[in-house]
């Protein structure tokens, strides 16, 4: 047995769960028994699970009413039970879309679950409020913010909501063409930033390690990284964050080295289906085989199929840590690929799709500095970069 001054903790990541079919346990069947080797497991939560709230009043922007499926029956948050997830981000764009009740139930859900909850809560201090989580004797502060609200969903004083972290959007011409595309340009809220790095740095006077979770990105498109996200992850990480866990993109996005801590942009879904959407008109039947301007695989859509998102959104990961009081020994990730039913699976190496995995995520980072090695079935992030 390690001796507790060189004791390690294993940590396993993965991005958005949210299935919105029953049972809810069957989405973890293929993922569990891998999860269980970790020593802690975190994910971001899509859903509220409540039966309070108002209806909301707007809808995904794709035509599908994804809002009236982003509140669900307190039953099925047994998927988190099932997948044994400890650690759980509500700094999510749907943990608002049925109001403070739902939200807080939800809060108080996981809680009674045993579970911590990250990045919301009835003001801005919970929101704010790291998890600070002790094993083997290593402390570890977990953070969570979110890019993706609308007005009046970040927490404030006495107001329940989200830790934001927001960004300004404007768009500039570049070409005298009509019909030409704008240039779009990102800007971080320079108080969100000052506030997140306060947070970090005082997350680190009481943890050896601080993990954050940011919920950002554009979804549905592959590779782009919005201008604001860089300067975010630099600042975070000049605070004191160790490692950055970014998702909502719906797609593996960069990852990126500086200064010796991993920035994974986005890794993607987990356990979730997306929204079921009526299949009652032939406009309808065309909805679902579209996300975004990606196509969706047949064999993932209805009857048989759940899984409401394009091929590349198929191929994800789990994050592995391997942390001790010195700082995080390890990061890498295991090729991850969701089956029609909506079934994450590490993939074997042998495994062609472990291959298109690598290669995906390669791509997707060529623009960032980082350096990958495969060791067995899991892939290494060489920080040394």
């Amino acid at each position: 047995m390690a001796e507790k001054g060189n004791a390690t903790v294993t940590l396993m990541a993965g991005g958005d769960i949210g299935p919105v079919y029953e049972p809810t346990e069957q989405f973890a069947e293929l993922i569990s028994p891998v999860l269980q080797q970790a020593d802690l497991r975190f994910a971001q939560c899509e859903r509220t699970y409540s039966e309070r709230g108002s209806d909301p009043q707007f809808t995904d922007g794709y035509g599908g009413l994804s809002g009236y499926h982003s509140r669900l029956h307190p039953r099925m948050a047994a998927v988190w039970k099932a997948a044994g997830i400890d650690i759980v981000s509500m700094a999510g764009n749907h943990t608002m879309d049925w109001g403070p009740e739902a939200a807080l139930d939800t809060v108080e859900l996981f809680r009674g679950m045993g579970k911590y909850v990250i990045g919301a809560g009835r003001d801005a201090e919970e929101a704010r409020k790291p998890a600070i989580i002790e094993r083997k004797g290593v402390k570890i502060a977990f953070l969570a913010y979110c890019s993706v609200l609308r007005s009046g969903q970040a927490a404030g004083k006495g107001k329940v909501g989200m830790a934001p972290m927001r960004a300004h959007t404007y768009y500039a011409p570049v070409e005298y063409a009509p019909g030409s595309p704008p240039k779009i340009i990102t800007v971080p809220y320079e108080e969100d930033v000052q506030a997140l790095q306060e947070d970090v740095r005082k997350a680190k006077q009481q943890a050896d390690v601080v993990i954050m979770s940011i919920h950002w990105g554009l979804p549905g498109i592959p590779k782009t990284i919005l201008a604001h996200q860089p300067p975010v992850a630099h600042a975070a990480i000049d605070a004191g964050a160790d490692l950055i866990l970014g998702h909502h993109a719906h797609s593996i996005k960069a990852i990126e080295v500086y200064k010796g801590k991993v920035c994974f942009y986005s890794i993607c879904n987990f356990m979730t289906t997306g929204a079921p959407r009526p299949m009652t008109t032939p406009a309808h039947s065309f909805e679902w085989k579209l996300f975004g301007y990606a196509q969706i695989d047949e064999e993932c859509l209805p009857p048989n199929g759940m899984y409401n998102f394009p091929s590349h959104s198929r191929k994800t990961m789990v994050v592995k840590a391997v942390i001790s009081k010195k700082g995080i020994e390890r990061v890498s990730f295991l090729p991850t690929f969701i089956n029609h039913r909506a079934q994450p699976y590490v993939v074997a190496p042998d495994d062609p799709k472990f291959q298109e995995i690598l290669e995906f995520t390669e791509w997707v980072s060529d623009q960032h500095p980082h350096k990958f090695r495969v060791e067995g079935n899991e892939v290494v992030v060489d920080t040394s970069v």
